[in-house]
């Protein structure tokens, strides 16, 4: 069976042109990112006004409706082969990849720029065909859909769309977290099969009983087998079944499911005529299965059969780019007032700055958490998502709008402030860290820094 891979590395090297991924805005989550291109530019300006980019000649305006920037915020510009990007004087400053902009920084693929309460994702090298908007398929009724602007991602998106209507199977590699069954059932959906979706966890499956669940088993077949049971591979007749984590299977379940895979029957254990069956076999793991048939741990032959299409799903901390996208994605999902969230500035941070290790599993349950806590209208701050996303401290530029009073004040006057609050909440940090419009790390880090007894504040 001919196989085909259509990743070929990290980040493939193409011919393109840098661009910006206007990713997030906290006071918009829900609104659609944007991918702006810098065409033949060689400055590039981003500030407030109406939402537009445009360009003239070698410069390039990028607006943004966000009262957090100022006229003319930032300025980006190529230099000596490579782009810098500066502040242009603003009152709020811009901040690079989580730490305040003090001077011209190089930016490199990937790196975020918060300007205002928007951020942004810097590409060296943009395939120039893909347009302004992601590319997206597979979208169901519940508004799920594989979406990227990453074009690694889109290449294989689009793959999968014109394969599905056929019976190729494929193997779906990525860490754990990444979506591996999003994009199985995604699949499953733009293939119009009308069985049903099965998803089979492999490693949960004790080895003495996987070959039972997936083929069945007749009744007699063992002691305690009272009756007859068609097994997961039937259940998905006309439909697909996905088997994940399929480098745990066992050797022996190895060799049933190359027959299955060969000639499109299942033989229940017990049974002495197979049973054919039509059912698409999509597979994934965390596993380098490439490694385990090198190995011998897994069966060359089998891998030959199952991987038709090989896709490889990037980790999240690869494609800072759809972050905005999934945001919004999980958040039409769980939050109940949809027309009240925003995120603060440190919040925000957070995730564009949090490696996420368990991918996008790790950014959901990080964000159904700040939801569920959050008071009901209240912007979701750094102290709603979970601890390990505060363990970093991130100060903010500046919390304010351009047309507020300036944000710097003096250090006497904070601890001013500072002091009259905590004796007016009798010490409550919360209910200071709210009318200071602060996260309640930051009022304790100010608490250290001005050596205040807050027990004291507490007996009041």
């Amino acid at each position: 069976m001919a196989t085909v891979s259509i990743h070929d590395g990290a980040r493939v090297a193409v011919a393109g042109v840098p661009c910006l991924v206007r990713a997030f805005r906290c006071d918009a989550p829900l609104d659609p990112p944007a991918r702006i291109y810098f065409g033949a530019a060689t400055s590039i300006v981003i500030g407030r006004g109406d939402l537009i980019a445009t360009i003239t000649g070698t410069g390039l305006e990028i607006r943004v409706p966000d009262n957090g920037m100022s006229t003319n915020h930032a300025r980006i510009t190529r230099r000596d082969g490579g782009w810098i990007v500066e502040d242009a004087g603003s009152k709020n400053g811009t901040t690079v990849d989580g730490r305040p902009l003090t001077s011209p920084a190089s930016l490199v693929h990937g790196t975020v720029i918060e300007i205002g309460h928007t951020f942004f994702v810097f590409h060296d090298s943009m395939p120039p065909n893909l347009g302004s908007e992601p590319l997206t398929i597979a979208r169901d009724t519940n508004g799920l859909a594989l979406t990227t602007f990453n074009p690694s991602l889109a290449r294989q998106f689009e793959m999968l769309a014109r394969v599905a209507g056929s019976t190729l199977s494929v193997v779906i590699l990525g860490e754990t977290g990444t979506g591996k069954e999003v994009v199985a059932r995604a699949l499953h959906r733009l293939s119009g099969r009308k069985g049903a979706f099965i998803a089979v966890n492999c490693g949960a499956i004790p080895a003495t009983l996987i070959e039972s669940e997936l083929f069945g088993i007749k009744k007699g077949a063992f002691s305690g087998a009272t009756e007859d049971r068609p097994g997961l591979f039937r259940a998905a007749d006309g439909g697909t079944i996905f088997l994940d984590e399929l480098g745990e299977l066992p050797p022996a379940a190895q060799v049933a499911l190359l027959r299955v895979v060969q000639e499109n029957e299942v033989t229940p254990i017990g049974g002495v005529r197979p049973i054919q069956i039509d059912a698409r076999v999509v597979t994934a793991t965390h596993r380098p299965l490439e490694a385990l048939v090198e190995k011998t741990a897994f069966r060359s032959d089998l891998y030959a059969r199952l991987a038709g299409l090989t896709v490889r799903l990037e980790p999240l901390r690869g494609r800072r780019e759809d972050l905005g996208l999934i945001i919004a994605s999980v958040l039409r999902r769980i939050a109940p007032d949809q027309t009240a969230l925003r995120f603060s500035r440190l919040a925000a941070r957070a995730l564009f700055t949090h490696p996420f290790s368990r991918n996008v599993r790790e950014l959901e349950k990080a964000l159904r958490l700040a939801v569920a806590i959050a008071p009901g209208g209240a912007e979701i701050d750094l102290e709603h998502l979970p601890e390990i996303l505060q363990s970093e401290p991130r100060e903010v530029v500046g919390e304010r709008d351009e047309d507020d009073e300036p944000a710097v004040e003096s250090e006497e006057g904070r601890k001013a402030r500072l002091v009259e609050l905590l004796t007016a909440h009798k010490g409550q940090v919360a209910a200071v860290a709210r009318d200071m419009g602060k996260a309640r790390m930051q009022i304790h880090r100010w608490i250290q820094r001005y050596e205040l007894d807050l027990e004291s504040y507490r007996r009041l």
